[in-house]
């Protein structure tokens, strides 16, 4: 489909149009047989067809010179100009609705692929406007608009996919909770913890682990309840992650540490803390504990 300007839909919708005026069934499976032909004209490369298929006074703006073209003369030529290239793409389309503004005017609303032979496609939003004339549906206007794409980074993340859910650490003393799961779009895991004791809560906090598109690695930012922050970096090692980690305590000291997450075959993971260091003094080691999923 070609982008169109279409100010005389807007207008009959403005002037009050009765929008899904009262049509055959007839009317409806013309329009569909319509936008069949269309789609198997244009990629039969028919441009005398294609062109047919529009009104009189169809106006579609150029591909290859960006302005308007009218009259289907015009189209045609338009068309076997686009169709001589050696990459024209294949045309699908899917029709989400078709709505009679008026007994003689309808408009189509659908999303056009174009598929290229280099397997690249392209996604547009579509409404096409139709007239009835002598007792037939022709495409009189045609516009589009980019579709736009959401991007998510969950093929950076799917590898700690094993992450997501609820997790519990119990040693009888102190008790560590957390949840993990996926933001909207997948491009961030979110993981919240809570540290418990025998006397109640003793701290909390917010860990969001995304991709770094930029240093193209992915990385963590953790804020816990006493104003701390900490980053790290991930890294997949074999059968284990490790985090590398610098931290900013809430009174302005400072350290670093290395976390290693080792996945196990039982719906569980281990986790060690190492390489310890806290304004510049190093620290022994934690011993390795055992995660269990809830």
């Amino acid at each position: 489909m070609k982008p169109i300007i279409v100010p005389a839909v807007f207008a009959i919708m403005l002037a009050g149009a009765d929008v899904n005026h009262a049509q055959s069934d007839d009317d409806r499976v013309a329009i569909e047989a319509s936008i069949e032909a269309y789609v198997a004209n244009f990629n039969a490369r028919d441009a005398e067809k294609l062109a047919a298929l529009w009104s009189p006074e169809g106006v579609y703006t150029s591909r290859t010179g960006g302005g308007e073209i009218t009259g289907r003369e015009s189209m045609e030529m338009e068309f076997a100009t686009f169709f001589s290239e050696s990459d024209t793409p294949r045309l699908e389309v899917w029709t989400e609705s078709i709505e009679f503004i008026s007994p003689n005017v309808a408009l189509e609303l659908g999303t056009a692929t174009m598929l290229h032979p280099d397997d690249v496609t392209s996604e547009n939003r579509y409404r096409v406007v139709y007239v009835r004339r002598d007792g037939q549906w022709l495409i009189d206007r045609v516009t589009e608009d980019d579709v736009i794409v959401e991007l998510s980074h969950f093929d950076q993340l799917q590898d700690l996919e094993w992450l997501i859910g609820e997790w519990i650490d119990d040693d009888g003393e102190v008790a560590v909770e957390t949840e993990c799961k996926w933001t909207e779009n997948q491009n961030y895991i979110s993981r919240t913890y809570k540290v418990t004791n025998l006397e109640g809560v003793e701290s909390s906090g917010l860990q969001i682990i995304g991709w770094d598109a930029k240093n193209q690695q992915i990385r963590s930012w953790l804020f816990d309840s006493s104003g701390g922050f900490i980053s790290g970096i991930w890294n997949q090692r074999d059968d284990r992650w490790t985090v590398q980690s610098v931290a900013t305590l809430a009174d302005g000291g400072s350290g670093s540490f290395t976390s290693v997450f080792r996945p196990l075959d039982d719906g569980r993971y281990a986790w060690q803390k190492i390489n310890r260091v806290l304004d510049g003094q190093l620290l022994p080691n934690l011993e390795e504990v055992i995660v269990s999923r809830r």
